[in-house]
């Protein structure tokens, strides 16, 4: 039998295959981007505008995040923290509605935590947003980057660690919304990347409650030239190809001699209207235009070379002012943060809206933490000690021959692996109520 051929030039060798896969393995853990669950939890329970709060916010959160989850009502937080290392989850945002009616958000970062609960007092969709725009914007191809993350009014110069809202809890929330999604290099960031905005406003309080109130937008970048009329846009093919798919009307120039009196017409809104030059736009840059190079072939490269053609000055390219203007793409939120707690929705309270602790009652509540800690070791000692006994009480029945001092540390790293995945506390597989007003012991 003839001998099988092995592709050489174009397929990787069986003794590179598995260097290769780690070299990738670790090139893509240094460059690893954030990613991000929108869980629904509650399932159907939770009601339809919720249901479309979700899919929403999973639109705005594009594209490091899961886009077609499906959550079912036996699903339970543990299900999704489980799975969240093997798919590289980093952070998790929880939408729930209580039995009060409130919604809320939960935003975790995995797998240790912290966790901030919000409560969401007031949201409008994408659908709702659109319908109060004169000329809304779909979107298009601006979900496939991620958006940038504006941040205004977080840390507050007053703010200390005995005040009602402490300085390390500003820190703490700044840290954590910074890391939703991947940081940029303004030197080698291309512009073009940028299309998008998610804008966090931490709203000044006013009255000395102490609240934390945070308000979020997502817009889209649209940008125009300025100083032209709409006339002369409409024949750039530049702005032909940036314009969104549509009908385009032709202009009508049967009655017209020139094409210049259908740019300079005064009564057709050319050059001399300033309605038409002058866009309602938040800002105007300044930005180099994109020039083409001819690529020369190689007789024409060592004839420039030899000189006997002379050689032309590089095209240097032009700049040209363009008019920035944000269009919102929804949803609004308003978040009121309620607590942070220091797991993942599990954990100890580390700040709380409405309960505060004396320096009492704070030792007394670590002591209680450390008591459950040891508790919980303990059962996972005793777990261990079971899986052990089993395991050696069914080789006996089946004669075979156990050694003790082989089998002892392989068996104690199998069940800590799979113990570290399991924990007999039944309070885990409950989902905890996110604006529940519970104390500082739960």
């Amino acid at each position: 039998m003839a001998k099988a051929r092995v592709k050489k030039r174009t397929h990787l060798r069986a003794q590179n295959a598995s260097a290769a896969a780690a070299g990738k393995g670790s090139a893509s853990s240094m460059t690893k981007a954030p990613k991000s669950m929108v869980i629904r939890v509650g399932a159907s329970q939770v009601g339809t505008s919720v249901t479309q709060l979700v899919k929403d916010v999973r639109r705005m959160m594009e594209p490091d995040t899961a886009v077609r989850l499906k959550e079912r009502k036996s699903n339970r937080l543990r299900d999704y923290t489980v799975m969240a290392g093997p798919l590289g989850v980093t952070h998790l945002m929880l939408f729930s509605k209580s039995k009060t009616g409130n919604t809320n958000m939960r935003l975790a970062v995995t797998p240790r935590g912290p966790t901030l609960h919000f409560q969401v007092e007031n949201y409008s969709l994408c659908k709702d947003v659109e319908r109060s725009l004169k000329r809304p914007r779909s979107g298009g191809q601006d979900h496939k980057t991620p958006p940038l993350l504006v941040m205004n009014n977080f840390n507050s110069p007053n703010a200390t660690e005995d005040s009602k809202v402490p300085k390390r809890l500003e820190t703490l929330t700044t840290t954590i919304f910074q890391s939703l999604f991947p940081p940029i290099n303004p030197q080698a960031q291309p512009l073009s990347s940028i299309r998008r905005v998610m804008l966090l406003n931490r709203e000044p309080s006013e009255s000395d409650d102490g609240s934390y109130i945070l308000h979020l937008r997502h817009y889209a970048i649209a940008t125009k030239k300025t100083g032209v009329s709409k006339r002369i846009r409409r024949l750039d093919p530049k702005e032909v190809r940036n314009r969104e798919k549509k009908k385009a009307a032709v202009p009508n120039l049967g009655k017209l001699e020139d094409a210049a009196d259908y740019l300079l017409d005064p009564s057709a809104a050319g050059y001399t209207s300033a309605s038409e030059t002058e866009l309602d736009t938040d800002a105007e840059v300044e930005v180099a235009e994109s020039t083409t190079r001819r690529i020369l072939n190689k007789r024409e490269a060592q004839r420039q070379k030899a000189g006997d053609k002379p050689q032309k000055k590089p095209d240097t390219p032009g700049v040209e002012k363009r008019a920035v203007k944000l269009v919102e793409l929804g949803p609004r939120m308003k978040l009121r943060l309620m607590k942070v707690e220091d797991g993942v929705c599990e954990g100890k309270i580390m700040w709380h809206d409405f309960i505060t602790k004396s320096a009492s009652e704070v030792k007394s509540l670590d002591k209680s933490w450390e008591k459950r800690r040891k508790e919980k070791e303990q059962r996972k000692k005793q777990q261990r000690e079971n899986v052990e006994k089993k395991k050696k009480e069914k080789a006996k029945a089946n004669g075979e021959e156990v050694n003790e001092d082989e089998d002892e540390d392989e068996d104690m790293e199998d069940d800590g692996e799979w113990l570290s995945d399991y924990d007999d506390d039944g309070d885990d597989d409950q989902e905890p109520e996110a604006d529940s007003d519970d104390s500082m012991e739960d």
